[in-house]
């Protein structure tokens, strides 16, 4: 029988990604949706997770699409009742609010998981794999999109917890944190803030490995046209290049893999399977390392942005 699951936010990435990866995946059967202002044709929608939680207790997993900032409060309220919780990346607007909710969920007996979506694209196991016996060179991440197509009039990954550039970059430093078969962590930091904004609009990122690899990122939200999500990598006998976030895979020139579009519904597999075993993944390493790039970050402030 299939889990029962209510989806809470109903915005661009919910309609974009979670509803269709759920729809197309038998385990889960999308019973419900809150949200203030949207909802979902034949299912049943709600405004606050209290009446959810109030009058639909057979629903046993709630997946949170909705901004950080107010994200503990959703989760604390689900745990609480005794539901399996999912959260769309970051998994809150602190570390804190994250180490709680998993003792919470530890404590209640239930499900939590931090998702990263980009970690599950097509070609990062093929990466991690190719990467592990290898001996580290080099590896530098360049993640620079368009904020005004991907997040049009989403004021609230400039308010503070938004996290700004660090939104998408976030995925590239989930990427980086599987593949890696060692810990790394930010040694110096620049971030651009827009004079008019709480978060950085760009920012460059320098790592200290344990084994004296030149690790690197630069995160731009200005690039127009030609999106460009790519992580390179020099090794002592090889070199890769992971591009389109992580569907796409060379290896010394060579096309290895291209795959397509199925992070979330890898994602929901996962949950399920999580689900199903009691089981909890609340990895933070990608979380980290941006609470330390914003505490160790030199700030420069750039041009006013407006959408």
């Amino acid at each position: 029988m299939a889990e029962k699951l209510a989806l809470v936010g109903i915005g661009k990435i919910a309609r974009d990604q979670h509803i269709p990866a759920i729809s197309g995946n038998p385990d889960w059967s999308l019973e419900a949706t809150v949200s203030r202002h949207a909802s979902v044709d034949g299912i049943a929608a709600y405004q606050t997770l209290g009446s959810l939680l109030a009058e639909r207790p057979d629903i046993s997993t709630i997946s949170l699409a909705i901004p950080p900032q107010p994200r503990f409060d959703y989760a604390k309220a689900a745990l609480a009742a005794g539901k399996h919780v999912m959260l769309e990346k970051p998994p809150g607007q602190s570390l804190a609010e994250c180490f709680a909710l998993e003792t919470l969920a530890r404590n209640m007996g239930v499900s939590i998981f931090a998702t990263w979506h980009s970690r599950f694209a097509d070609c990062v196991p093929d990466l991690k794999s190719w990467l592990a016996p290898r001996d580290l060179k080099r590896l530098r991440i360049v993640w620079k999109e368009d904020v005004r197509h991907w997040h049009p009039g989403q004021e609230w990954i400039w308010e503070p917890g938004g996290m700004g550039v660090f939104d998408p970059g976030i995925n590239a430093l989930s990427i980086m944190t599987e593949i890696l078969p060692h810990g790394v962590h930010v040694s110096e930091a620049t971030l651009e803030y827009p004079e008019n904004r709480a978060t950085p609009i760009a920012a460059e990122l320098r790592f200290a490995d344990p084994t004296g690899a030149d690790v690197s990122a630069v995160f731009d939200w200005r690039q127009e046209g030609l999106q460009t999500w790519d992580i390179e990598i020099e090794t002592a006998d090889g070199n890769a290049r992971l591009s389109l976030g992580g569907e796409k895979l060379e290896i010394n020139g060579e096309l290895i893999k291209e795959g397509s579009n199925n992070e979330y519904p890898n994602l929901y597999a996962k949950m399920f399977d999580l689900v199903r075993n009691r089981d909890r993944d609340m990895d933070l390493s990608p979380f980290i390392h941006v609470c330390d790039a914003l505490s160790l970050g030199r700030r420069l402030i750039t041009a006013p942005f407006h959408y």
